[in-house]
C-alpha cells in the first residue's frame, strides 16, 4: 500500500514554512512532492527569488517530484457563478484559482507557468490546481499540454485516462478552530481510511500555524509510515 506525501503552496513568500515542513519529512525518511507556484498571488515571482529555486532545484535533484501548483494560486478577482461558490465552500479563501477557468483560460496560465519552469530549469511530472478545485477542461488543458499527472481531492489522474482514486488527508491552519477541527478529521482518516490502496497526506504552510494542526501532521505522518511505504506519483502507471 501506497502513501504520497507532498507540500503544497511551494514559494518564496511562503519560505520558511515549506522548508520546515521539508525538514519534518526529511527526519522522516520521507522525500515529498513539491507543488510550486510560479508567482504567488502575483507578488513572489520565481525568477525573484534565485536562492529559493535553487533550493527547489536541489529537492528535485535528490528525488522530489515537482508539479505546477497553479499560476497564482488566488482567485485573482475571477468571477464565481452560484455552482463555483458550493463547489468551494468551507474547501478554499477564495484561493481555488482554476475553479472558473474554461479549457483557453487553464490552458494559457498553465501554459505560463510551464514557461516559468523551463526559465528556471524545473522540470514538472504534472499539474494539480489550487485547494484541488478546477474544472474537467482544466484538466483537459494540463493533460493536451503534456502533464500527465495530476489530482483533484478524491482522484490521481494518469495518461490514458487512469484514475486511482485516493482519499487526501489534510489540515486547514486559517483559523484556530479549523485547526483543531482538521486534526480531529486526519485523526478520523486513520481510523476509516487505513485500508485504502494509495493515500496521500498533503501538507500545506499554514498547517504548522496552529500548535494543534502541527502536533497533527507530525503524528499522522508517523502513523501512516508505520503501516505504509512512502511512494512516487511516476510509479502510479506501472
Amino acid at each position: 500500500m501506497t502513501l504520497l506525501v507532498s507540500i503544497h503552496d511551494v514559494t518564496p513568500a511562503l519560505e520558511t514554512p515549506v522548508r520546515a515542513l521539508w525538514r519534518l519529512c526529511e527526519e522522516r525518511g520521507v522525500i515529498p512532492a513539491l507543488l510550486v507556484v510560479p508567482d504567488w498571488h502575483g507578488r513572489a515571482p520565481l525568477a525573484g527569488a534565485p536562492a529559493f529555486v535553487a533550493w527547489v532545484r536541489g529537492c528535485a535533484d535528490g528525488g522530489s517530484e515537482l508539479f505546477l501548483h497553479g499560476y497564482r494560486h488566488d482567485e485573482d478577482a475571477l468571477p464565481r457563478g452560484w455552482r463555483d461558490a458550493l463547489r468551494a465552500w468551507g474547501r478554499t479563501n477564495r484561493e481555488g484559482e482554476f475553479l472558473t477557468l474554461d479549457y483557453a483560460a487553464a490552458r494559457e496560465r498553465i501554459a505560463r507557468g510551464l514557461d516559468v519552469f523551463a526559465e528556471q530549469r524545473l522540470q514538472p511530472i504534472g499539474f494539480v490546481p489550487p485547494a484541488w478545485l478546477a474544472r474537467e477542461q482544466g484538466f483537459r488543458a494540463a493533460a493536451d499540454l503534456g502533464l500527465m499527472v495530476s489530482e483533484d481531492a478524491r482522484t490521481i489522474r494518469l495518461a490514458g485516462g487512469l484514475r486511482r482514486a485516493s482519499p487526501v488527508v489534510r489540515w486547514s491552519g486559517r483559523t484556530p478552530l479549523r485547526a483543531r477541527g482538521s486534526a480531529l478529521v486526519a485523526a478520523a482518516r486513520w481510523r476509516l481510511q487505513r485500508s485504502a490502496p494509495i493515500v496521500r497526506i498533503a501538507l500545506h504552510p499554514a498547517d504548522l500555524a496552529h500548535p494543534s494542526s502541527a502536533r497533527s501532521v507530525a503524528r499522522a505522518l508517523d502513523q501512516w509510515l508505520l503501516v505504509r511505504r512512502p511512494g512516487r506519483y511516476a510509479e502510479l502507471g506501472a
